[in-house]
């Protein structure tokens, strides 16, 4: 049986998820989630490995279908809710999944796909009181799952990961983390990403903890569930920590002493999938007293680095390699460099085993001697891992200068007349590329000028931008791969 199922038998009686007002406990969780099995297998003695896709509202039936699936010898693809129909199915394609187990809400959008592709769709609350059938033995060796991430293509592709990769992913975590059974985490994150499959999910119950969802994330449906006072693990992304603090502010004297009064009663709290800004931290930091903890992971490996539990923390830095993980920096030779900015590569039995159906793409992800490229670049300062960036999105290679553009974004977001920003390279014959911002203004009489002699007093070593473009346009969050991408065409 799957190492986190069978670890569920330890905690039958006790409640592992809570969700729609309701409480589940361990035994009922093993006991649907065998249905699932069941009913996947029919005749079958085992599926070995054949793909099914799942579209399920975050929740106990989301969990019996993931934990279903692996029982069943097959491999789970979990599909974004939010995706369009052409997104999906490129995904039922890609993989050729030929079962879709979906909430009813969702048949809508896959009934007519399902159809045209010839793929059975599977309702999950039809799945109820099957006849039991001799499951599997899986192997850890085996594929348990394909995510799929863009990185920084245009065309989507699967990670693939086995049931091996995932124990280590999470078995490292509930050591660094200090995962136990008394745990209750809040669950507001996508369950098409490792983040919220993995750090959230897979890490409470491996421990026999108690997982609480959210249909959907709601800022004052966050602050309700914690002064209940049941959640004391909480993880969300940097967008997440900041719509919590824009709420919060809007809250009276009361109302924000008793939610920072229930924050400081949380064991832990993380902040990872894109960078954290320092201003983000430091007012969490104020509302709860917890400074963030930040770390680094991929769809590809999981978490590889982490801030420790203990120990000091400091903004900007995602702290140390994992146990488990081996990291190295690199220049684009793939030779190691030392007290200088380089690619992050890893190596563990976290990392993923292959990207599905693309034999060439998996063998260039990986150095000769079996390293991951990232595609990352950090640099190791006091003995932390501190992000610059992407090296294809972020990094800006200008006068044989590697400039990180995040870093130039975090700076700028402190001067009072700006609200926030987008930092890209923009191509140009003698520099190689240049640093144009974009900015949202706070204040309508933005002196570029001044700004510029500004930025050159706040980092001196870096050769700044020439070319700025004010946007009023621009979201309050500028943010994101997506974002620096259109900012590169209003230039």
């Amino acid at each position: 049986m799957i190492e986190v199922i069978r670890r569920g038998n330890s905690h039958v009686d006790k409640i592992s998820i809570l969700s729609d007002g309701r409480r589940y406990a361990y035994r009922e969780l093993l006991d649907a989630s065998e249905s699932v099995s069941c009913f996947l297998l029919s005749n079958k003695p085992d599926l070995q490995e054949d793909r099914v896709a799942f579209m399920i509202a975050p929740g106990f039936n989301y969990v019996c279908s993931l934990w279903g699936i692996w029982q069943a010898g097959g491999v789970a693809v979990p599909l974004c809710l939010s995706h369009p129909a052409p997104s999906i199915q490129f995904v039922l394609k890609d993989t050729g999944c030929s079962v879709v187990i979906a909430s009813k809400q969702y048949t809508t959008i896959l009934s007519p796909l399902c159809k045209e592709m010839g793929i059975q769709l599977i309702p999950i609350e039809s799945i109820k009181d099957i006849r039991k059938v001799q499951l599997p033995d899986i192997s850890e060796t085996r594929r348990a799952m394909i995510l799929y991430t863009s990185g920084t293509t245009n065309q989507p592709k699967g990670v693939v990961t086995t049931h091996k990769n995932l124990r280590a992913q999470i078995t490292m975590l509930v050591k660094a983390w200090k995962w136990n059974d008394r745990d209750h985490t809040l669950c507001v994150l996508p369950l098409h990403h490792v983040h919220g499959i993995v750090n959230v999910v897979s890490c409470s119950l491996w421990v026999g903890a108690c997982c609480e969802f959210l249909p959907e994330f709601d800022t004052d449906q966050v602050f309700k569930v914690f002064l209940e006072r049941r959640v004391n693990v909480f993880m969300a992304v940097p967008t997440i920590y900041f719509k919590l603090i824009a709420r919060w502010e809007q809250y009276n004297t009361e109302q924000q002493e008793q939610i920072a009064l229930v924050l400081r009663s949380f064991r832990l709290m993380v902040s990872g999938s894109a960078a954290l800004p320092v201003s983000v931290m430091e007012k969490w930091e104020a509302i709860s007293g917890h400074k963030l903890l930040e770390r680094y992971g991929m769809t590809e490996l999981g978490m590889a680095i982490s801030n420790p539990y203990t120990g000091w923390r400091q903004a900007g830095k995602v702290g140390l390699a994992l146990e488990g993980v081996s990291i190295r920096l690199c220049d684009d030779s793939d030779k190691v460099v030392d007290n200088e900015p380089g690619e992050i590569q890893v190596r563990g039995d976290s990392v993923f085993l292959e990207y599905w159906k693309q034999p060439e793409a998996t063998r260039l992800a990986f150095t000769a001697d079996g390293w991951f490229k990232t595609g990352d670049v950090a640099v190791r300062e006091e003995g932390y891992y501190r992000i610059l960036g992407r090296n294809s999105i972020d990094i800006i290679k200008s006068g044989g200068y590697k400039i990180s553009a995040l870093e130039i974004e975090e700076v700028l977001r402190t001067h009072p007349s700006i609200r926030d920003c987008a930092v890209v390279g923009l191509e140009n014959e003698e520099w190689g590329e240049v640093v144009a911002a974009a900015l949202v203004p706070s204040l309508e009489d933005l002196k570029l000028e001044e700004l510029q002699k500004w930025l050159k007093e706040q980092i001196p070593p870096y050769r700044l931008p020439r070319k700025f473009l004010v946007v009023s346009e621009l979201p309050r969050n500028a943010m994101g791969k997506v974002m620096k991408n259109e900012v590169k065409k209003l230039f």
